[in-house]
């Protein structure tokens, strides 16, 4: 494929393979397997797979083969995995890697299933896992050491909107030999820029702004063909945690339509945020577009954007945040993101529920803290929605 076309082109071309029938739209190769013309055949692919060479769902297929050659080559990495979903993504990059007695350095600030892995399922197993304030670049530079096999972090935190810089966790990381994995899916493929800022691994939910309509659950690992390959597929093939092909199919159709979406959905965003800022049921608006937000220059020197999602404290606390969703007419109650409807999340109560509440104190995930996903809806209507919502709050 050309190397050098621009992100739209890419996300409509890149990856795409066409039968002898040679058909427009991607075809999905519905099958588990695959028929071989002879038995020596079989052996030799069982021995090495060519490049366009399948042998079980579960290691590959054409139409998952097509999706990940195109978010590869839109993150700018050699190569990527496709997974079952986003927590498939984050566990597969972390558990391939890591063996009893290797320590990770995490930003605290995660989503409540990625504290999980890390809290239970890899301690259970022997890592050692030291947690830090992202944004405090000081306690990056005490936890990373000579010993540390990997860092982990959410570029833009969920769900208060924390930016973690990437160029300088990344070079206090790879001073010590560490690998550097984003989950970047906050940020998008399409404000991405993490490797060239330094990130060696990316991961991403594709259930979110890649599907982008609410239909299929996914996830995607980029990097390095080397770990791609040498690591995650012996992992993930194994363990059973690969992309079905209809689903890498609805993802492929997402991709078309991903920079357009993305970049209306940032805008409508950015909008909103100027709309809420400064109303008086509101303690804060958290919007890293907004010069307000701590951390607004390094969101615009990494991403360019202040992105899709929204936060917002209603200051009168749980009961007042449960009448103002209850109000809502057009933003929708979900705990998804990413979407080309308009979600409105109350995470103390759902995405971080059980996280012990002085954890939640020292993330900041107040009983009043609403998490909005802003969609494709007018931005002057979603703004009214919400301005009636927080009258009757």
């Amino acid at each position: 494929m050309t190397k050098d076309w621009n992100r739209r082109t890419k996300l409509v071309h890149e990856g795409s393979r066409r039968s002898q029938y040679g058909e427009m739209a991607e075809a999905i190769f519905l099958t588990q397997g695959f028929a071989y013309d002879s038995a020596e055949q079989a052996e030799a692919r069982f021995i090495k797979a060519g490049e366009d060479e399948f042998i079980y769902a579960r290691y590959g297929n054409p139409t998952t083969r097509m999706f990940e050659e195109r978010i590869a080559a839109i993150e700018g990495t050699e190569d990527a995995f496709a997974t079952a979903s986003g927590m498939a993504a984050v566990n597969g990059a972390l558990t391939s890697l890591l063996r009893a007695g290797d320590h990770v350095v995490s930003s605290r600030a995660l989503f409540g299933s990625c504290l999980y892995i890390l809290e239970e399922v890899l301690v259970r197993y022997g890592v050692k896992v030291t947690f830090v304030d992202g944004t405090d670049l000081d306690q990056w530079r005490a936890a990373v050491t000579p010993g540390t096999k990997a860092v982990f972090f959410e570029s833009m935190s969920n769900p208060t909107l924390e930016i973690i810089d990437i160029a300088a966790v990344s070079e206090i990381a790879h001073a010590q030999g560490a690998l550097v994995i984003v989950d970047n899916v906050f940020a998008t493929p399409v404000f991405s820029r993490a490797v060239e800022q330094g990130a060696d691994v990316i991961v991403y939910s594709t259930t979110k702004h890649i599907d982008g309509q609410g239909r299929a659950l996914g996830g995607v690992i980029c990097g390095t063909t080397e770990f791609i390959r040498k690591t995650v597929e012996p992992y993930m093939k194994h363990t059973g945690g690969s992309m079905s092909p209809f689903t890498a199919w609805i993802m492929l159709n997402g991709m078309v339509t991903l920079d357009l979406r993305c970049r209306a959905m940032a805008e409508g965003a950015a909008k909103i945020a100027a709309a809420l800022e400064g109303h008086p049921k509101l303690s804060k608006v958290i919007y890293p577009g907004l010069a307000s937000h701590p951390q607004a220059d390094l969101a615009e020197r990494q991403m360019g954007s202040g992105g899709t999602l929204v936060a917002f404290d209603i200051a009168a606390g749980k009961e007042a945040a449960f009448r103002f969703m209850n109000a809502l007419e057009i933003a929708k109650i979900s705990n998804n993101l990413g979407d080309a409807k308009t979600i409105a999340t109350h995470p103390a109560t759902t995405t971080h529920q059980r996280l012990p509440a002085d954890q939640k104190e020292k993330l900041g995930i107040t009983p009043g803290l609403i998490r909005l996903s802003v969609g494709l809806e007018d931005a002057d209507d979603l703004i009214a929605d919400l301005m009636q919502a927080l009258d009757r709050a």
